[in-house]
């Protein structure tokens, strides 16, 4: 080999050297920004739920407990031994297949051969076949105590129960796994997942900052309706009132103390619980405002004016 041979060959070799550093360094770089990806939408998945827990207790749902990690484990492993009251056989021994089913619709007992008793009988060695000239497996093989062979479905059955993938040598082998999905294309769709759950979140603190008594009102709208409606309710006492007062059951003093004291300050209690009860939104910074003198000028016109109405359809209709 000549000189130039050798010099061509080093460039070769150097040439691979430098991208083989050049590949490791942009691999670095892509796994440092995988993991500083990963890191960003951790605190992104913890600051959502922190507000889903605080969104949570706003509207009163309670986080529910969480199981157990050892009760599903536990359950695999009972299972997957033998029990006590299954078979008699030797300590190498398993437990016993269950029985061949009998009856009209069952397959013959030639299909369920008798187990031999040991493993150096002669039908151990020439287990029964499949019918194709295969043998049956470790399903036809006699030599444990209480086992069968497998009851033997037909073709168009065992086509469906069995998918395999025909190779090229004729013989059926497994399917291929689906190949390993690229961590940046999982860490794009998370973090898409991520902002579709903080609209949702947006949506749902504004829908959480809004009352449920007439939500789409604003707050001097609501206040002025409720007491309204609270000084209406007592207006209908008050012309109940007069009524009993009619007939002798209430005197003059107790309407006339009713009419200006008690039913409008219960009008106004009645429309301060209730802006405070439902005018209130699950998540406010302090206290909504409830427009104070507002209710109290309203509930202490409406009663009175309610009373004069009611003396003067009474005059017009005499």
């Amino acid at each position: 080999m000549s000189f130039e041979e050798y010099a061509a060959l080093a460039r070769q070799l150097s040439a691979q050297h430098r991208a083989g550093e050049q590949h490791a360094a942009a691999e670095s770089v892509r796994r440092r920004d995988l993991h500083a990806a990963v890191d960003y939408l951790q605190q992104r998945l913890t600051a959502q739920g922190q507000r889903l827990d605080q969104l949570g207790r706003a509207i009163g749902v309670e986080q529910p407990p969480t199981a157990p990690a050892s009760a599903p484990a536990a359950a695999p492993a009972a299972s997957a031994g033998p029990s006590a009251g299954q078979g008699t056989g030797t300590p190498g021994e398993t437990a016993a297949w269950p029985a061949p089913p009998s009856g009209a619709g069952s397959p013959s007992a030639a299909a369920w051969p008798a187990p031999a008793s040991g493993a150096g009988s002669p039908s151990a060695a020439a287990a029964p076949g499949t019918g194709d000239g295969e043998p049956a497996g470790a399903a036809g093989a006699p030599g444990r105590a209480g086992v069968g062979a497998y009851p033997q479905l037909p073709a168009g059955e065992a086509r469906l129960a069995l998918p395999t993938a025909v190779s090229p040598a004729g013989g059926g082998v497994p399917a291929q796994r689906a190949a390993a999905a690229d961590p940046a294309t999982e860490l794009e769709l998370a973090r898409r997942m991520a902002d579709e759950a903080d609209r949702h979140g947006q949506q749902a603190e504004l829908l959480a900052q809004r009352p449920a008594l007439l939500p789409t009102w604003s707050p001097l709208a609501r206040a002025v309706a409720v007491y309204a409606g609270c000084g209406a309710a007592a207006g209908v006492l008050v012309l109940m009132l007069v009524l009993a007062s009619g007939v002798g059951l209430v005197d003059g003093f107790t309407l006339g103390a009713w009419i200006c004291a008690g039913l409008p300050a219960v009008a106004f209690f009645g429309g301060y619980l209730v802006l405070g009860r439902w005018g209130r939104p699950a998540m406010v910074a302090g206290t909504p405002p409830r427009y104070l003198p507002l209710g109290f000028l309203i509930c202490f016109l409406v009663v009175p004016m309610a009373y004069c109405a009611y003396l003067l359809m009474v005059r017009g209709l005499r």
